[in-house]
């Protein structure tokens, strides 16, 4: 009898897979182009000046418009999935992110990832896996560099667990370690072009900026979005992958969505530069309105002529209610997003 031949399909990564010091290298590379651009605007209200108009990005230094930032977020995110989190639960957050240099259109994406932490979850059906990535355009040059951690399946619940260990991570990016783009100058910033009159001085820490309009999610934009990035998570595709038989939402659809409607109170946040720290705090489905608001956490100089750093907090809702947290320290029901990063706006 003829053996059966060897299965070429995969079933991903287990939590048992991983060990720490474990360095993945990521399939396939991927040329961004502006169509890139082009669908991003369509799947989100996204009206910065910078990452929409080539001329308004020469008059401020740079040769040409740069890929958005959440792009980048995006497609080096999408590399890492059928190896870090194929078989996740769900993602948890973020730390430690820098983007660290622009992204032009025609530009070559990889990625890579150190595995730096691990520990199993109490049921013995999960665990947490700590993950640093780094995503390198074709010339070998960092663009992007973040920490996620991700509750990942195990494949035997019966398996020994690996030796728990839970990485230091700082609880924000030192403004001094902020990358501004090669170029970037706002000495002649058009506020008008741009949406809105506010710059860095006209902000306060601890200001709360409530965005107005809202989006309702749809089964088939988020569909989209999870193959532009080439996301193959299976609680995202797969309705049988839950036992409540839903698809869930991709956070990162999510930050998206908020971002975009910060624009309204935050449209000089021109380019997002880094990621102290996020949370997917709960579930979001199909059906969905995601409302946002904003929270000035700090503000900066750097060298760049005319440049200036907000630190912001990014809230986002499935709700029009109040509140973060309960008395309790856990997130509100209502609350999908917290995320915290830093992005360059004219002074």
């Amino acid at each position: 009898m003829t053996p059966a031949p060897a299965p070429k399909g995969t079933a991903g990564r287990f939590f048992e897979d991983y060990r720490v010091g474990q360095v993945i290298r990521h399939s396939v590379p991927r040329t961004v182009t502006t169509a890139e651009r082009a669908l991003y605007q369509m799947l989100y209200p996204s009206r910065h000046a910078i990452a929409s108009s080539d001329v308004f990005a020469r008059d401020c230094g740079l040769p040409c418009s740069p890929m958005d930032a959440l792009i980048v977020f995006h497609i080096v995110f999408g590399k890492t999935v059928p190896d870090v989190s194929l078989n996740a639960v769900a993602n948890l957050g973020y730390a430690e992110g820098r983007w660290l240099a622009p992204v032009w259109p025609g530009d070559t994406l990889t990625a890579a990832s150190e595995i730096i932490g691990l520990k199993e979850n109490s049921n013995g059906r999960t665990g947490v896996v700590w993950v640093r990535t780094t995503g390198t355009n074709q010339h070998g040059d960092p663009v992007m560099r973040y920490v996620r951690w991700v509750m990942v399946r195990k494949r035997d619940p019966q398996a020994r667990a690996p030796e728990t260990v839970v990485p230091d991570l700082a609880a924000a990016v030192d403004p001094a370690q902020l990358v501004v783009p090669k170029g970037l100058d706002f000495s002649s910033y058009d506020t008008g072009l741009a949406g809105a009159p506010h710059r860095l001085g006209d902000y306060s820490v601890g200001e709360v900026i409530r965005h107005g309009d809202g989006v309702t999610i749809e089964e088939a934009e988020h569909m989209m979005a999870t193959r532009l990035w080439q996301n193959t998570a299976k609680v995202h595709f797969d309705a049988t992958a839950r036992e409540d038989g839903r698809r869930l939402i991709y956070g990162g659809h999510v930050i998206s969505l908020a971002r975009a409607l910060s624009f309204d109170g935050l449209a000089n946040a021109q380019l997002m530069v880094a990621l102290n720290g996020g949370a997917h705090a709960n579930p979001c489905f199909a059906k969905d309105t995601v409302r946002a608001w904003s929270e000035v956490l700090d503000t900066a100089e750097t060298d760049a002529p005319g440049v200036g750093a907000i630190r912001l907090r990014l809230v986002a809702t499935n709700a029009d209610r109040e509140g973060l947290r309960g008395d309790d320290g856990k997130y509100l029901p209502h609350v999908l997003l917290d995320l915290d990063y830093w992005a360059l706006m004219p002074v």
